[in-house]
């Protein structure tokens, strides 16, 4: 069985991209004394029975591979002579049989031409092939620690080299851990991800549209997630990018509520924070709405001062300024809103500057105003600088944003039921999130296709209700 004709066009203009990804870390390797990477997808996971999990590859191999089927390796040999395979794929083999029960398999011999690697074999050959790969090597570079399995792995093939010691073969004297070098190198973007990042977010953002448009009260969480799935599966996205959170209610003071059954009434506000993943990227946006189509004045109040912290947020991002920026721009905001409507009490506090060095704030905001986002939802990244000095309060100093790097602008606030907080404001919860693509100049946002501005948010709702005109699809152009 030969690969897909559309799956082969598909892929060709992205081998270059993981070829050069590749080439960054075994030059990298070189400049450090050389070595052996071992990059390993994720294994498949039982979810009962004989059923598994929907498969998801592991998101560091896929970043310098492309390659999606479970049981893989990727081993990057820094030491490789020049007629030597530097970067060898281990897959699974070709198997009629298995074809049958569970679909195409490209093999070794097809993923190493479709994926442009050196070199390629069976999976079932790795305990074979390893210790002769990384034998006379003086480093070996893996996840360390982050998998009990691998590091057994790793010590077995260690063992296996080693017994040939009377022979004159030497074993790896080194291990490090690999995913530092790989972090920092995905937290900068190219072009084709930020490419992929944009149609995400335009299906993502279609969703949210959806969504709105098909709420009424007495309409359940689960209704409107559907509204969601279905959209990021009609425009071509593989999978949500996380459990979907639908919060009726007070449910929305919850941050991580899973969409449940609960009925949205009369009054109440539906918190959506859902995205999808498309070809291994996420998008992430939460939006807050009126389950009628109509704010509350008190809804509107509290709405008004979370967009205003975001609004401030994203005027703080920009290139050249540190990642804690964006947050301490948007707590401001949140603290002085707080005691403008009497949330908190003014005779407790002389000002703003009082509740931040307090943090008084955190009863009603108690997240940051963002993070990293890439393949993975929370991507991979540190968030402080490495290497570096520490601050006067003892912390490494937080990372200096730069062009490329993509991150989420998600201020809320949140205020369950209290008897020293105004009854009116009793069970608000608000967040409003936006994905953000960092500039020289500031920031792009790439998930405003649905909107922020409460007006246009009732708008929206209203011209979808029984007996009002249809407002057009949104057309995300991934479809």
């Amino acid at each position: 069985m030969n690969p897909p004709t559309e799956l082969m066009t598909d892929l060709t203009p992205a081998i270059d991209i993981y070829r050069q990804r590749r080439a960054r870390v075994l030059d990298a390797l070189r400049a450090t004394g050389g070595g052996v990477a071992i990059v390993p997808t994720a294994p498949e996971v039982l979810r009962n029975r004989d059923a598994d999990y929907p498969y998801r590859h592991d998101s560091y191999f896929y970043y310098l591979t492309g390659f999606t089927e479970p049981e893989a390796m990727l081993v990057l040999d820094a030491r490789a002579k020049q007629n030597e395979p530097a970067a060898i794929l281990f897959c699974r083999a070709k198997s009629a049989e298995r074809e049958t029960w569970e679909g195409f398999r490209f093999g070794p011999d097809a993923a190493r031409e479709a994926f442009g690697f050196d070199a390629a074999f069976s999976f079932d050959e790795i305990d074979a092939q390893l210790p002769r790969i990384i034998a006379d090597k003086p480093a070996l570079h893996y996840a360390l620690g982050s998998s009990e399995a691998l590091d057994g792995k790793v010590r077995h093939w260690l063992d296996a080299v080693r017994a040939q010691g009377r022979s004159g073969i030497v074993a790896p004297a080194a291990v490090h851990d690999l995913m530092p070098l790989l972090d920092d190198m995905r937290l900068v973007k190219d072009e084709h991800e930020l490419s992929i990042m944009r149609r995400a977010a335009a299906i993502s953002a279609q969703a949210h549209r959806r969504a709105m448009a098909a709420c009424r009260p007495g309409v359940r969480e689960y209704e409107l997630e559907a509204e969601l799935l279905y959209t990021f599966r009609k425009h071509g996205a593989q999978a949500p990018a996380y459990g979907s959170i639908v919060a009726a209610g007070a449910n929305a003071c919850v941050l991580h509520y899973p969409a449940g059954d609960a009925v949205a009434q009369d009054g109440d506000l539906i918190l959506i924070d859902a995205a999808c993943e498309l070809d291994g990227y996420a998008s992430d946006i939460t939006r807050t709405f009126p389950a009628n189509g109509r704010f509350t004045p008190a809804q509107r109040e509290i709405y008004d001062i979370v967009l205003a912290a975001q609004q401030a947020a994203i005027d703080a991002t920009r290139a050249g300024v540190s990642f804690d920026a964006p947050h301490q721009a948007a707590v401001r905001v949140l603290a002085q809103g707080l005691l403008d409507t009497g949330i908190l009490k003014r005779d407790l506090f002389a000002g703003v500057e009082d509740v931040i060095a307090e943090r008084a704030y955190t009863r009603f905001y108690m997240h940051r105003t963002g993070h990293w986002l890439g393949m993975d939802v929370h991507d991979a990244g540190d968030y402080r600088e490495r290497g570096v000095s520490a601050d006067e309060s003892g912390a490494q100093p937080w990372r200096t944003l730069k062009p490329g790097m993509t991150l989420t602008i998600e201020p809320g606030l949140y205020i369950r039921a209290a008897d020293d907080v105004p009854e009116k404001y009793w069970n608000i919860g608000i967040r409003i999130e936006d994905d953000a693509i960092v500039t020289a100049t500031g920031c792009e946002l790439i998930t405003r296709d649905v909107p922020v501005d409460a007006d246009q948010i009732e708008a929206l709702m209203q011209q979808a209700q029984p007996g009002q005109q249809a407002q057009p699809a949104h057309e995300a152009g991934a479809a």
